[in-house]
């Protein structure tokens, strides 16, 4: 079981006052349709649902990795993210690595935002109702810069009063500090902020760390044994919430 040395608490629906909301993969997903069109043109053809189920299968893999690797200047998360993704939806010995890389390549000649650029399912609709129950949305994101470029590009930065960007503060998850710097510049409270995101090492363990409570988003069950609460997606949260608030 991963756990926080925190421990697992009970989340304060009911008394909730601001939402911290992790971007990618949270909020905006990567852009499937491209790397699908990518893969295609490569000559490994994956249908477009297999290829969503593979990436969040990859996810529980990338955070160990992150968990056991950190401070490692030769670790490259998105590698292993890639090779991950790709080994559950290519066949062929070895195949999925060599595809990895060479999408690796391929994706760092392309701006962040351009890669990241899907909207979640129900997520604006979410948002939305976040903010309908007086719900303050603050985006802390482990990015390159662009996390707000993104948010604009899809028209989803109106919900958000802050955008905090690893880039320009000089900390990224699971690091406290980024998640205290944006408690402090939404000037809110811990015990009444929830942080919500897509990896358990870098988002559950970090947001506990600085005395925050925290989500963790797994739409197909693939985080068994984590303690803390989860949700399939930013439409269950809200669900969630609005029966706690009644």
């Amino acid at each position: 079981m991963t756990k926080s040395p925190s421990g697992p608490k009970k989340v304060p629906y009911a008394a909730l006052e601001i939402l911290f909301l992790d971007v990618g993969n949270t909020v905006l997903s990567m852009d499937f349709d491209l790397l699908g069109a990518e893969l295609s043109s490569r000559g490994a053809p994956v249908e477009l649902a297999a290829l969503r189920r593979a990436e969040a299968a990859a996810r529980p893999i990338v955070s160990a990795a992150i968990r056991d690797r950190r401070g490692d200047a030769s670790f490259d998360p998105m590698g292993i993210y890639l090779r991950a993704m790709l080994a559950g939806v290519v066949p062929g010995d070895g195949r999925a690595q060599a595809l990895a890389e060479d999408l690796l390549v391929w994706a760092r000649a392309h701006p962040v935002d351009r890669l990241w650029c899907g909207r979640l399912p129900g997520v604006e609709d979410a948002l939305a109702a976040f903010r309908e129950m007086d719900l303050r949305l603050v985006a802390v994101s482990n990015s390159d810069g662009t996390a707000e470029r993104s948010l604009v590009r899809t028209g989803l930065r109106p919900y958000f009063e802050v955008v905090w960007d690893s880039h320009y503060v000089g900390c990224e998850k699971p690091d406290p500090r980024i998640f205290r710097q944006a408690l402090a510049a939404a000037r809110g409270r811990p015990e009444a902020t929830l942080h919500v995101g897509d990896m358990y090492d870098v988002d559950v363990a970090g947001a506990r760390a600085a005395g925050i409570h925290a989500l963790l988003l797994d739409p197909f069950g693939d985080w068994d044994g984590v303690d803390c609460a989860r949700a399939a997606d930013l439409s269950e949260l809200a669900a969630r919430l609005r029966a706690a608030r009644r």
